[in-house]
């Protein structure tokens, strides 16, 4: 009797771990650099978008489930177009109504 099943194991998720120890020893490497903040800032950014998609596809499963991707990626697009859209209103309140004075 033949049973379809996964065999996925821990072993991904292991190996993800260890690439996310990697790159944060990588960050504390840039950290002690003697560069320039602009440059170092670059880097760091660099590496942190890298660490965050790898927690986000594998220990969040976003690797497997494809229309959780995509919800997850709509959802965090329409909140960042959102705040945006609140911008305006954040330099009104910090600069005062143009017709109240």
């Amino acid at each position: 009797m033949a049973t379809d099943t996964k065999t996925g194991g821990i072993g991904k998720d292991v190996i993800v771990y260890i690439v996310l120890l990697a790159l944060a020893a990588i960050q504390f490497v840039i950290a002690y650099q003697n560069i320039t903040p602009s440059q170092m800032f670059v880097r760091m950014l660099i590496v942190a978008i890298i660490e965050a998609a790898l927690a986000l596809l594998f220990f969040m499963h976003l690797a497997d489930n494809r229309g959780l991707r995509w919800f997850v990626l709509v959802f965090t697009v329409a909140v960042i177009l959102g705040l945006q859209y609140g911008w305006t209103d954040a330099f009104r309140l910090s600069g005062g109504v143009p017709w109240s004075h």
